[in-house]
């Protein structure tokens, strides 16, 4: 099966867990800040996780040299960039371009996941549904709850939250701005990519060419690695078209890792600074086995239910959470910190707060070690 580890001879050479780590990092631009336009940076990472307004704008603060808020904001008042439902079924902040190819990739799992809906769109046709839902949204642009009250005019006997996700799953349906912008407030308010960006969607990109960026952004990775970011399955095929241009390894359980030939991976042992990464940041979220960069000890801890916390990387690892709060950056760590360590994280909390808050003042507190 595809999402099967698959083990790799001991002629493969091993890249460690401090290895793995310090590539990701590399290929995330976490190691040193990157002299990219933000256009770039949201290219290069193949989108941000954008389930709250705020996290891309963090997660671009804590990658970019010479990053504003308003830098993205304006990407996407200008139509750039947009925020829409694609990987894993999760909203993303990608540019316009990625928008109209990635979405169409992704579009098998969308379908599957209308799977769980069945019962409530009994007698629902998918088809119809979807040209209503389209003339609606392209007429101007409608929250979800207006949205579903007008399909369910049309089916009254359906399930009426089933009916909307039934149009988010079938439509690449972006939410318009003012939502998304930062420092400004608005309801989510959905059309098309295509009306809204003006122009066609793009056939769906080979897989190949995706399991490349994708490489490129968070390799050396396993098929599985590569399925759990994208919500997809079958890689394999794609993966094995292009085994020979691409390297090999594998990791400490021996599991086959794909990786770029010219990809940097640098030395185990590279200093890797204090990072303030917001909820729900794909570093975290993109690996079957996420080890690289959350330590076993650690797993689960930045989450609770359904809620994410933001995290603070230490030395490249999960080491803590973070929150903002009216007077204060307050930090948990989850253990004791050497008195280095805790310069080196209050001079990198300083440094995000002038990046995103240059007008306000907080102290910076470190609160109980999280146990």
């Amino acid at each position: 099966m595809t999402n099967t580890k698959r083990s790799v001879t001991g002629t493969a050479p091993l890249l460690g867990t401090r290895a793995l780590n310090r590539a990701t990092l590399d290929r995330q631009l976490l190691l040193r800040p990157a002299p990219l336009s933000v256009a770039a940076a949201v290219e290069h990472l193949l989108g941000l996780q954008a389930q709250n307004v705020k996290p891309p704008y963090y997660a671009l603060a804590a990658r970019l040299d010479g990053f504003t808020p308003e830098s993205l904001s304006r990407l996407m008042a200008d139509r750039e960039a947009v925020r829409i439902v694609t990987m894993r079924s999760t909203i993303h902040t990608h540019t316009a371009d990625d928008c109209l190819t990635l979405r169409p990739l992704v579009q098998p799992a969308r379908d599957r996941e209308l799977v769980n809906f069945r019962a409530g769109l009994a007698g629902v046709d998918l088809d119809r549904l979807a040209g209503i839902a389209r003339d609606l949204v392209e007429d101007e642009p409608r929250t979800m709850k207006q949205l579903r009250e007008a399909l369910l005019r049309e089916w009254p006997d359906a399930d009426p939250q089933s009916l909307a996700v039934a149009a988010r799953c079938r439509l690449p349906l972006v939410q318009v701005t003012p939502r998304g912008l930062w420092g400004r407030s608005g309801q989510v308010s959905l059309t098309t990519a295509e009306h809204w960006l003006g122009r066609p969607a793009e056939p769906a990109p080979a897989p190949d060419a995706v399991v490349l960026r994708y490489l490129a952004a968070f390799g050396p990775a396993s098929v599985k690695d590569m399925q759990t970011w994208a919500g997809l399955t079958r890689l394999r095929d794609a993966f094995e078209r292009l085994r020979p241009q691409l390297v090999t390894f594998r990791d400490d359980s021996g599991v086959e890792l794909f990786d770029l030939p010219d990809a940097p991976r640098p030395d185990p042992d590279t200093p890797a600074p204090p990072r303030f990464l917001p909820e729900f940041d794909n570093l975290l979220l993109s690996h079957a086995d996420r080890t690289r960069v959350v330590p076993p000890e650690h797993r689960g801890r930045s989450w609770k239910g359904n809620m994410a916390y933001c995290t603070l990387l230490v030395d490249g690892f999960l080491a803590g959470l973070w929150r903002l709060e009216a007077d204060a950056l307050v930090i948990e760590p989850f253990d004791p910190l050497t008195r280095s360590q805790r310069d080196d994280v209050t001079a990198e909390g300083e440094r995000m707060l002038r990046v995103m808050h240059p007008q306000a003042s907080y102290d910076i507190r470190f609160g109980a070690v999280r146990t």
